[in-house]
């Protein structure tokens, strides 16, 4: 049982490890100026395959973390599209609430590396609740 366990997780892991390599070889290309863009197609397949990765692996909870930026996007359209159809008024100049940062006259460089510095902090919590709650050591 504990060897089809660890063969299940080392295949996963492969499937991981090729998921990392195309994302750094999409972002090498992607750094400013961008020489391609991923589209809705590509977001999609990976938003889907590091889902599928998180309920093979139980850690379903820690994606609240470790996506926790686009999670903020997403909760941006849903608290706009509530407040604008309840009162008529806008929360945000627009969404998702990086475009709210653009026309509040902030740089594309300024929000990316903003997001980048919450996503690093979310993602730390979410790698600190993993080793905290999942991994269980004997001693």
């Amino acid at each position: 049982m504990v060897a089809d366990r660890s063969k299940q997780y080392l295949d996963l892991a492969i499937v991981a490890a090729a998921l990392i390599g195309g994302v750094i070889g999409f972002l090498w290309f992607n750094a400013f100026p961008a020489e391609m863009f991923m589209g809705d197609t590509g977001s999609m397949a990976l938003g889907g395959a590091i889902a599928t990765l998180a309920i093979l692996t139980e850690t379903e909870v820690l994606l609240v973390f470790i996506g926790g930026v686009f999670l903020l996007e997403a909760v941006t359209w849903i608290i706009q599209i509530a407040t604008f159809k309840r009162t008529g008024k806008r929360v945000f100049l627009m969404v998702p609430i990086h475009h709210h940062f653009e026309l509040k006259a902030w740089s594309s460089t300024k929000i990316m590396v903003r997001f980048w510095i919450i996503g690093a902090i979310l993602c730390a919590i979410g790698f600190v609740l993993y080793y905290r709650y999942y991994l269980r050591f004997q001693l």
